[in-house]
């Protein structure tokens, strides 16, 4: 198959569009039934009965799975058999394991899963599956294992709480601006997407949107007429305040489904407002141990069958509701890579109410903070973590990136709008030198701020993570 498709990659290269969109056709049929087959219906059932479960019922289940996959795991998978011989367990504790317990256990660096990850890592028991890889945006990418069984499931698992929370489902059409090049030559022009007719969806690449395309990309958008929108959180919204300021009329969505990107209330605004709809963040990884995602009151709720999470301050204490803290997950449904403990290398915020107005009883998440790797440090090793705050109520501001080259020197490329007033250097200065001390602060204003090699936005860029 992997021949096949490299042959596809190449046949795609050469020629027109017409031809792409069906060789695109080709490659969403395979995707389709490796989806959308086998357990998918199976596990969709399983998880639309466990949205009644009760909190109770949650604990039970999840020590249950918990049981099940540490004894798997200590069985069957070498990196895991080592480390826990190590700290003395053996096969009884795990059969006697309770969700308490789980502190004793030690943690998943992401490093380990960079070096173990096509190893040992790998269960020896493992069905047929391929390796998927994060965009690598830092670092070594990590490949992550996929059965197709384990892919069905967590397929069933998005759909039920990701795009039916949102109203929407697999089989509708979309539009979706994601990190895949669809224009393979050096000429940028349109059109800027590709159909696949098998699964009704229009593909955008994030790579070229800009002041100039953006116009291009929404009549593209117009002329699909899909359901739903699905996407990167920026890429969306910059269409989306072209479609504001120039008062274009698109025609009413379902859903706009983001990922992959922070969303901001100003980000869900702007994007509702644009295509009167409602807007519904989600938050996973490629390693999919966890998932968060909105229900229909917009509760950011994580699901407890996709594992179990963990908020932890810096000494690996549980942190309170209403507080900040990394995230820890073990996943429950990839056996052939299990991920027990591992540290996803992201922060959330605990809701501090946890009554939801769903009536569901799962964690609430009041915000999903982003990447510990975006950190800018002040010379006597002060942190800065959250950059919101910096440009807080500084409504001329349309998009933000702050870039650390050295310790005694921040880098803001800023695009502004008519209304900026240069003034407001003064308040971001008296910001970030309230949190980091004495540093150099530089101001660019740009016209676009370019995503990186993934097709992504990152607002935060330090270049002081090896030193």
């Amino acid at each position: 198959m992997e021949r096949c498709f490299n042959m596809m990659e190449k046949l795609y290269r050469i020629c027109p569009v017409f031809i792409q969109n069906i060789l695109i056709s080709l490659y969403g049929f395979y995707w389709k039934n490796r989806r959308y087959g086998g357990v998918f219906k199976e596990k969709l059932n399983e998880y639309k009965l466990r949205e009644s479960f009760s909190k109770n019922d949650w604990e039970i289940y999840q020590e249950k799975e918990l049981k099940k996959l540490l004894i798997h795991a200590f069985k069957t998978v070498p990196f895991y058999k080592e480390l826990y011989n190590k700290k003395g367990f053996k096969l009884h504790d795990f059969e006697n394991f309770s969700l308490e317990k789980l502190k004793k256990i030690p943690f998943l660096e992401k490093d380990d899963l960079r070096k173990y990850g096509t190893t040992l890592l790998l269960s020896e028991n493992r069905k047929k599956g391929k390796f998927y890889a994060s965009s690598g945006t830092t670092g070594t990418p990590i490949k992550i294992y996929f059965s197709t069984k384990f892919h069905q499931s967590w397929s069933a698992l998005y759909e039920v709480r990701v795009r039916n929370w949102a109203g929407v489902n697999h089989k509708m059409s979309r539009a979706m601006i994601g990190g895949r090049r669809v224009l393979v030559t050096s000429k940028i022009k349109p059109p800027f997407h590709r159909y696949n007719f098998v699964e009704k969806q229009a593909y955008f690449s994030a790579y070229h949107i800009s002041n100039e395309s953006s116009k291009i990309y929404i009549d593209e958008i117009i002329k699909v007429k899909p359901n739903y929108l699905v996407g990167y959180a920026k890429s969306i919204y910059l269409l989306a305040k072209v479609i504001n300021e120039q008062k274009l009329k698109v025609p009413n969505m379902l859903a706009v489904l983001t990922s992959s990107e922070k969303l901001t209330k100003k980000m869900r605004v702007e994007i509702g407002t644009a295509f009167n709809c409602k807007v519904f963040d989600a938050y996973s990884g490629v390693e999919a141990c966890g998932l968060i995602s909105e229900n229909k009151y917009n509760e950011l709720m994580f699901s407890p069958d996709s594992g179990i999470l963990e908020v932890i301050d810096n000494e690996g204490v549980p942190v309170k509701n209403g507080e900040i803290g990394e995230v820890v997950f073990t996943g429950f449904l990839n056996y052939d890579q299990p991920l027990i403990r591992y540290k996803i290398g992201d922060r959330v915020k605990l809701a501090e109410n946890q009554t939801s107005k769903s009536g569901l009883e799962m964690p609430i998440i009041e915000e999903i903070e982003g990447r510990i790797e975006d950190v800018i440090i002040g010379k006597e090793g002060q942190k800065m973590v959250r950059f919101h705050a910096i440009f807080v109520d500084i409504q001329s501001i349309i998009m933000a990136q702050v870039i650390q080259n050295s310790i005694e020197e921040i880098h803001i490329k800023l695009i502004v709008d008519n209304f900026y007033d240069a003034s407001s250097e003064k308040i971001m200065i008296d910001r970030i030198k309230n949190q980091l001390g004495d540093v150099n602060i530089i101001f660019e204003y740009v016209s676009t701020i370019e995503n990186s090699e993934n097709g992504k936005y990152k607002a935060v860029i330090s270049h002081l993570k090896n030193e």
